[in-house]
């Protein structure tokens, strides 16, 4: 084997980080990126698209809509995003078996195209019907890259960086939101006449990731495990590798085809019927849940009225604004430096515990507001120190808990099982907070610090860290974790009774 991999050498290093560098971006411009992308773009052209939906009504019918039908149809549009999510997070595990990670990605961009012509044609064609289908589409998209792309890219990642290469994904969906809001600007495509070429501007994403990402390898793990490709295996890690210990790592390949030799893929069902899977079930359920109902879109979502009220002028706003999804995006950065430092479980932890600490100072803030006009300043302030908190953890290390808790087989099943929990939580969210907010007023923000409250003490007592270990020893950790008694050694028994000589 030795012998064999003796070529393998060869290549420089540098050329083993760009090949990296470059497989991490074309899955993540076409990924994550579009689901950050696709959420904040949907923002500038609201009453643009609200007024056209109206105008097309009324060409239909001769009667304006009524305020509140307007209302329900922008919410159909907005709605039916979180719905394609999870239309496609139940597709991505049987993409992700049955074509390959890699292939899945491409494939996955016909959603993109058929969603970029619809919204192009729209307002030619006269149908906000075609604007809900692009949004269904584009979501779609987004529920099998957010599931295939952390798969792709950890499974793709030496044991050394695993944990920040999987954190990269965070990266690319806060830069999909900042890109979004930028785009949408009134300068550039936030123009009342230019928002079908702002929703169709997904487009753009899509075809870098359908030009690049077939130049680069598939999954070294995928190709030897599902495939049983051991050569494909190999000429993979020595593009992601170049000059790296190739030996060991495919010995880790190894030990790991045979643990999972004679199984098959698990259905996302079988999950919660497994003992042996009972901590990461639980832990991806809990924390998958925590990061949507934290409060993070509930920040997003109040800061335009929180910045009008602390003075910023409405043509202003749209700048503040964008200075949220920077705040997202630099945290995203820095964590996926400190993950492989600090481990996952310090950043989970600091990161709900912060964003607890200023959700509080934030309902306070709010409820002095008539007396002390300067806690407006207070609470802005704390929207940005809580979305940078969110970024420097939950936004990041959920995504690859899926990853790194589950083995080969079970991996893809947990993939769709966290995708559909986190589009059915989101969609939940979007549909109660305008409720929250009229029922609670100030104390709307009490809610989510009891999940901040609740992700912290469960990262501190049941996730255990992963930094620095292979899939493998994850999994055998896992194992004994889940059977206790069983790893401690073997428990005295009785001596043998022999049937014939027991009177």
């Amino acid at each position: 084997m030795e012998d064999e991999l003796e070529p393998s050498l060869r290549p420089p290093t540098q050329i083993q980080g760009r090949i990296l560098l470059l497989t991490i971006c074309a899955a993540g411009i076409g990924g994550t990126f579009q689901f950050g992308y696709n959420l904040s773009i949907i923002n500038a052209p609201t009453s643009h698209i609200q007024e056209f939906t109206n105008e097309t009504w009324q060409a239909r019918t001769g009667e304006p809509l009524p305020d509140h039908l307007i209302l329900l149809m922008w919410s159909l549009i907005v709605s039916l995003y979180p719905l394609g999510g999870l239309f496609g997070a139940l597709l991505a595990g049987p993409l992700a078996i049955t074509l390959g990670r890699k292939k899945s990605l491409l494939v996955n961009n016909i959603f993109v195209v058929l969603a970029a012509i619809l919204f192009g044609f729209s307002r030619k064609a006269g149908s906000f019907e075609m604007i809900m289908l692009g949004r269904l589409l584009v979501g779609v998209s987004a529920g099998v890259s957010m599931n295939i792309q952390p798969m792709y890219l950890g499974e793709s990642a030496p044991k050394e960086l695993r944990g920040a290469v999987a954190m990269s994904s965070a990266i690319f969906t806060a830069l999909g939101i900042v890109m979004g809001q930028v785009v949408g600007l009134r300068e550039l495509l936030g123009d009342p006449q230019a928002w079908p070429l702002l929703l169709a501007s997904c487009l753009v994403p899509g075809v870098l990731q359908l030009a690049s990402l077939p130049l680069l390898p598939e999954s070294p793990r995928y190709l030897l495990i599902d495939c049983g490709d051991t050569e494909a295996c190999l000429a993979a890690l020595r593009r992601l590798r170049g000059s790296g210990d190739l030996a060991r790592e495919l010995e880790e390949l190894e030990e790991e085809r045979a643990a999972c030799q004679g199984c098959r893929a698990r259905r996302p069902w079988e999950l919660f019927q497994h003992r042996a899977l009972r901590r990461q079930v639980t832990s991806l359920v809990v924390l998958g849940s925590a990061m949507e109902l934290c409060g993070n879109d509930l920040m997003y979502a109040y800061a335009s009225s929180v910045f009008q009220k602390a003075g910023v002028p409405e043509a202003k706003v749209q700048y503040a604004t964008i200075g949220t999804g920077s705040c997202e995006l630099l945290m995203a950065i820095v964590s996926c430096v400190a993950v492989e430092r600090m481990g996952r479980r310090v950043l989970l932890i600091g990161g709900y515990s912060l964003m607890a600490c200023w959700g509080s100072i934030f309902t306070v803030a709010l409820c002095l507001q008539s007396s002390f006009p300067w806690t407006l300043y207070l609470a802005v302030a704390c929207i940005f120190a809580s979305i940078l908190s969110f970024g420097i953890g939950p936004a990041g290390v959920t995504g690859i808990l899926a990853t790194e808790l589950f083995d080969q087989m079970a991996r893809p099943a947990a993939c769709m099982v966290c995708g559909a929990l986190m589009w059915i939580m989101l969609f939940l969210v979007s549909l109660g907070f305008p409720f929250i907010m009229e029922a609670l007023s100030h104390f709307l923000y009490v809610p989510f610090l009891g999940v901040c409250v609740c992700g912290a003490i469960y990262t501190g007592l049941f996730l255990p860290e992963t930094k620095g270990k292979t899939l493998q020893e994850i999994s055998e950790e896992l194992h004994r974790l889940n059977f206790p008694r069983r790893a401690q050694g073997p428990t005295w028994r009785s001596p043998e009774v022999i049937q014939s000589t027991e009177l």
